[in-house]
C-alpha cells in the first residue's frame, strides 16, 4: 500500500501488479482525537460500528491495524454509501489542505446505495504456528537498522511450509510488515527475526505481549468481496478478543494474543460449521 503520489514514482514494470482501484483512508477517532500516542485500539473496537455495517452495504475494504492506531481503506467510487453508512452514529470528517472539513449527511446520495449483502462468503482460517512481535521504531534509528531491514526484506533464506493436512493449522511461515504512515513506524515480526535486529531499538508495550496469527483465505481472495474483514472482526469482538488486523494483496491476517489463540481458533471454527 502506497500513496497515489508514492506510486506515480514508481518505474512502469511487467512485474508490478496493482488493483485497478484508487482506495481512500478512514480514521476512526476517539473524542476527537487521533491515537497515534497509545497502543492501537484493535479491529474488534470497531467491529460492530464501522465494518459490519460496510459489509452490510456490500463495501468491500482493506484493513491495517498500525503500532499508533487503525485504519479502513475503502474506495474511492464508494465513499457516498461509506458516508450515508456511517454518518447516523460519526461525525464525518474530509482532510482538506490539513484542516478538518465535517461533511454533513446530506450530501451522500441515497440514489449512489448498494443493494446489502444477502449472504456473505466464510473463508476458512489457518494459524501458523510463529510467535510474533508488534513493535515501533523511532524515525531516527531507522538508518541503524537499514543493513538488517534491507537483508531480512531481501535476502532471508527463510520460506513458508505446506499447509498441515488438517488445514487449520500451518507451520511456520514468513511474514514482515513495516510500515511508515506521518512519520511513525509500525513493524510486525516472528520472534526468530526479531532476535536479528538490536532489541534497544526496537519498541513493544510495556507488557512484551507475543501475538498468534490467524491467516484468512485457502486462496488469494480479491478486492471486490465485502464482508472478510467482518468474519473475523465480529466474533472476536463478541468474545471480546483484540486483534491487530493487515489487509494484504492476496490474504488478510489477524494476530491475536498469544494466550487467546485457543479460544479464537474455537470461535472462528464455530462461525465457519455455521456458514455465517
Amino acid at each position: 500500500m502506497l500513496d497515489e503520489e508514492g506510486f506515480k514514482e514508481l518505474p512502469s514494470s511487467d512485474c508490478l501488479q496493482a488493483v485497478d482501484a484508487t482506495w481512500l483512508v478512514l480514521n476512526v477517532l476517539t473524542n476527537g482525537c487521533s491515537t497515534t500516542d497509545a497502543q492501537p485500539v484493535g479491529v474488534t473496537k470497531i467491529a460492530k460500528s464501522v465494518i459490519a455495517p460496510l459489509a452490510e452495504h456490500n463495501v468491500s475494504v482493506l484493513m491495517l491495524s498500525t503500532y499508533q492506531t487503525d485504519y479502513i481503506l475503502v474506495r474511492e467510487q464508494d465513499l457516498s454509501v461509506v458516508i450515508h453508512t456511517l454518518a447516523p452514529e460519526f461525525n464525518i470528517y474530509q482532510e482538506v489542505n490539513g484542516e478538518l472539513i465535517h461533511v454533513m449527511h446530506e450530501e451522500a446520495s441515497n440514489g449512489f446505495l448498494k443493494p446489502k449483502q444477502v449472504s456473505l462468503t466464510v473463508h476458512p482460517v489457518q494459524s501458523p504456528q510463529n510467535r510474533f512481535c508488534i513493535l515501533s521504531l523511532n524515525p531516527d534509528s531507522l538508518p541503524a537498522i537499514a543493513t538488517t531491514l534491507i537483508d531480512v526484506l531481501f535476502y532471508s533464506n527463510s520460506s513458508s511450509r505446506e499447509p498441515a493436512s488438517n488445514n487449520q493449522d500451518l507451520e511456520s511461515i514468513r511474514f514482515f510488515a513495516i510500515s511508515l504512515i506521518e512519520g511513525y513506524i509500525s513493524i510486525v515480526m516472528d520472534t526468530e527475526t526479531q532476535k536479528m535486529f538490536p532489541r534497544d531499538l526496537l519498541l513493544t508495550s510495556s507488557s512484551g505481549e507475543l501475538w498468534r496469527m490467524v491467516r484468512i483465505g485457502g486462496q488469494p481472495l480479491g478486492f471486490d468481496e465485502c464482508g472478510i474483514v467482518a468474519q473475523i472482526s465480529e466474533p472476536l469482538a463478541d468474545a471480546d478478543i483484540s486483534a491487530y488486523y493487515i489487509s494484504t494483496f492476496n490474504f488478510d491476517h489477524a494476530l491475536v494474543p498469544e494466550e487467546d489463540i485457543s479460544k479464537v481458533i474455537q470461535v472462528l471454527q464455530k462461525r465457519q460449521e455455521s456458514g455465517r
